[in-house]
């Protein structure tokens, strides 16, 4: 997407209502970090350097005095660089005292890479910790926990290639500079709009997003299907040597 208009981050809203834009561990206060040893299904378990995400979480990290201690489910996005477009999506529940890490798939960040100070038009994603708390998308609610809000509003101008059409299918806001509680594609940007907004999780297309995050279908499925409101649900996310800093 663009800065101008429809784009995520953008200042402007064109003639859809709008459109949008991983973690060491970081969780140190909750106490012991451990893999369970789970299969995987075909598109999840290797990042884009093929590696599998790592089979202990090390406790600490620069973010992890900011997630919240009531969460049990963390969405962690390991960018492969700053200046990367390639990461890896890993949802993790806790259980007691120990976060486990329950699916993973390859994803996509912003083209130009991730940035601890977004600004609308960067092509960068925001690095951080951001609850999640509402949904929505052109489909039909597939079964989600979070708040869904279904609308056509949401779907990509046919201008774009058609590789991303479907972006915006299923989408998670990411409560980045958003008010909580309302629709994805809600307008209001409390931090003003010089930081941009409408950073989502959404479908992936194959490449780096405007800001975004996305995933395989699949994979959003499963999220949406899987993230509760009453386990305060988090993403954590970034350049993976930042996260891990």
């Amino acid at each position: 997407m663009t800065s101008q208009g429809f784009g995520v981050g953008g200042r402007g809203v064109a003639r859809v209502a709008f459109a949008p834009a991983r973690l060491q561990p970081v969780f140190r206060r909750v106490g012991r970090w451990s893999h369970a040893h789970h299969r995987y299904p075909a598109d999840h378990g290797r990042g884009p350097d093929g590696r599998r995400p790592p089979h202990r979480l090390r406790r600490g990290g620069r973010l992890h005095a900011r997630v919240p201690e009531n969460s049990r489910q963390a969405v962690v996005v390991y960018g492969e660089g700053r200046d990367s477009a390639d990461a890896e999506a890993v949802l993790y529940t806790r259980k007691g005292d120990t976060w486990n890490r329950a699916r993973a798939w390859p994803a996509h960040n912003g083209k130009r890479g991730w940035t601890p100070d977004h600004r609308a038009g960067d092509k960068r994603s925001p690095s951080g910790v951001f609850t999640l708390s509402d949904a929505g998308g052109v489909l039909a609610d597939p079964g989600a926990k979070l708040p869904y809000t279904r609308s056509a509003a949401f779907a990509a101008p046919r201008s774009w290639a058609k590789t991303h059409w479907h972006d915006f299918d299923y989408v998670i806001a990411i409560d980045y500079n958003r008010v909580k509680g309302t629709p994805p594609n809600d307008p209001n940007r409390p931090r003003g709009e010089d930081k941009g907004g409408y950073i989502w999780l959404h479908l992936d297309h194959g490449s780096g997003t405007s800001g975004c995050v996305s995933l395989p279908k699949t994979g959003m499925e499963y999220l949406l299907r899987t993230l509760d409101p009453e386990a305060d649900p988090v993403v954590v996310m970034g350049e993976k040597n930042y996260l891990k800093g």
